[in-house]
């Protein structure tokens, strides 16, 4: 299990291992509705967050074990489609790791993974020591 900040702790998410991977899992509750019945825009970008943070961690820690600080450069949301009153599911992907910087691609899906209903693009600088 993944420890977590405390804004995570709201969103109520909890990340699960699959295939080798983090997913990150978001309830529905009041604290992530927008409209009635729809998810909030600000949820789902901080569920895309969470995983691709999480997930370039893992990375960073497989290379030698040591974490530098990571701060994003860039972040693109892409909302595809409304989230409705579900659970809500993200994985992200590093594509790439180098010295200096880290991109990482994240998506969030409610019924099925081939149906994102939002994706992200985060750049990050990396500090190393």
């Amino acid at each position: 299990m993944t420890v977590l900040p405390p804004y995570a702790a709201l969103l109520r998410l909890h990340s699960e291992e699959v295939d080798g991977g983090l997913r990150f899992v978001m309830p529905w509750h009041d604290d992530v509705m927008g409209r009635p019945q729809m998810l909030h825009g600000g949820a789902i970008a901080g569920l895309l967050e969470f995983a691709a943070f999480a997930t370039l961690r893992r990375a960073l820690a497989a290379e030698d074990g040591t974490i530098p600080t990571m701060k994003p450069i860039t972040v693109t949301v892409n909302y595809l489609l409304g989230g409705r009153d579900r659970e809500t599911y993200a994985e992200a992907i590093v594509e790439r790791l180098g010295r200096n910087v880290a991109n990482v691609d994240a998506f969030a899906w409610q019924d099925s993974r081939a149906t994102p209903i939002a994706t992200a693009r985060i750049n990050f600088l990396l500090e190393r020591q």
